[in-house]
């Protein structure tokens, strides 16, 4: 699974992150231990106390346990892989809280560690983290027969489509999803040889070349959302310069944004505006069928929670009626009774948490194949969106060349309408 790590404080903020419901559809405190409190918050506050009196602000490691997509890990690896991962690093015997967090049909878990030794009253110092994390994931991976990520098969290696923050946010006001931008860039660069090549698998995408105000070369679609070359492509710039005419040579942003207005008509922006507003209706019936499902879900949880409180009293109570009292307790107490009978109860005990916890681990693991079938369905219906609005870009760009041709030929006529008034004016001069 991948591992995703970071030393940070506020463990109040933290607190509160790992328990909402905003971002997630199930969230589940599976574990407090080193802790007074069994109450997530509060145990965070109780580390956040003892962090004062050291000069340790980032006093808390917390780490997300992300299993591959498809895969159903259980509890019990969850909390094998963070016993492996507090002995890698030494935060052993260390104060940690384990959250299950569930989206997407998918459940990941978060762990957080206090860093702060309190018999030292010093920060456990947790030297090349990522290189020690990246050996465990490797190992997890290699143990569970999942695929290996390139990026663990070899450290030189790395997704081509990573993104950033400020990225994602561009791509989605622009309606795309931005790996899929990333790609569509880099194969127009690919399949290109020279400007006028470039250029033109960027028009039959809905992209203009551009001469950017600090970034070299730019993309321009038509929304007029500006994307850095040197970045979505991945090339550097003087491998674009080596290629591209000289950015003085080409258009400005402005002039190009200018240029996009003109082409593109009033009707052919209502065609684009409907597109969007039926890609959004259909993945709104999902989402409101999503909804349902999540709330149903967490309403099953909910029941067969209680279902357990109630069961483990009333077992709990018949247990505790099995040990006699009084004098008779006593007498089995002599004879070696009682000590058998409150043996069976324990081990009765432990049968049926066990028991207890296969049938909620049975309940999540078809809860997330329903949930899974439905993310399987939303996915389909937004890439056919994307696939909608790739090819909305490309009629812009080929409306744009029908009005360039259309005012081209407009000027030829004009220009040889003039010619001929001109002739005739001459003519009628030499007569």
């Amino acid at each position: 699974m991948i591992l995703k790590a970071k030393e940070r404080g506020d463990a109040p903020q933290l607190a509160r992150y790992l328990l909402s419901l905003r971002d997630n559809e199930h969230v589940e405190l599976h574990e407090v231990s080193g802790f007074v409190s069994d109450d997530l918050s509060e145990a965070f506050q109780e580390a956040d106390a003892i962090a004062r009196g050291t000069r340790c602000k980032n006093h808390l490691f917390s780490i997300s346990l992300n299993p591959p997509q498809g895969a159903y890990v259980e509890p019990e690896v969850f909390e094998r892989t963070a016993d492996r991962i507090e002995k890698k690093l030494g935060l052993e015997n260390q104060p940690r809280a384990i959250v299950f967090h569930e989206k997407e049909g998918r459940r990941h878990a978060h762990v957080v560690w206090s860093r702060i030794d309190t018999d030292r009253m010093r920060a456990i110092n947790l030297s090349h983290y990522k290189s020690k994390l990246r050996d465990i994931s490797r190992e997890l991976f290699l143990e569970n027969d999942w695929d290996l990520p390139r990026g663990l098969q070899d450290r030189a290696l790395r997704d081509p489509l990573n993104f950033t923050q400020q990225e994602w946010q561009q791509a989605k006001r622009a309606g795309l999803d931005v790996r899929e931008l990333k790609s569509v860039l880099q194969q127009c660069w690919k399949a290109s040889d020279n400007q006028s090549s470039f250029e033109q698998a960027l028009k039959e995408r809905g992209f203009w070349l551009a001469r950017g105000d600090r970034r070299g070369y730019v993309a321009i679609d038509y929304r007029g959302e500006v994307y850095s070359l040197s970045r979505y492509v991945g090339v550097k710039s003087q491998e674009l310069g080596q290629r591209l005419a000289a950015r003085d040579k080409l258009p400005s942003v402005d002039e190009v944004k200018r240029e996009i207005a003109r082409a593109i008509s009033p009707k052919l922006e209502v065609f684009i505006k409907n597109a969007e507003r039926e890609a959004k209706r259909r993945v709104e019936l999902v989402e409101a069928k999503r909804v349902e499902i999540t709330k149903r879900h967490q309403q099953d949880r909910k029941s067969l929670s209680s279902d357990h409180e109630k069961r483990w009293l009333a077992e709990t109570k018949e247990r505790s009626e099995r040990l006699p009292r009084g004098l008779s307790g006593v007498r089995h107490r002599l004879t070696g009774r009682y000590a058998a009978v409150k043996a069976f109860n324990e081990r009765e005990t432990l049968q049926a948490w066990q028991r207890d916890r296969a049938e909620k681990d049975d309940l999540i693991l078809k809860q997330t194949e329903e949930r899974r079938v439905l993310q399987a369905e939303l996915n389909r219906k937004r890439s056919v969106a994307q696939e909608e609005m790739l090819q909305l870009r490309k009629d812009v760009a080929n409306y744009r060349d029908f009005e360039r041709q259309v005012a081209e030929h407009e000027r030829e006529k004009e220009e040889r309408a003039r010619s001929r008034r001109s002739s005739r004016s001459r003519r009628s001069l030499d007569r």
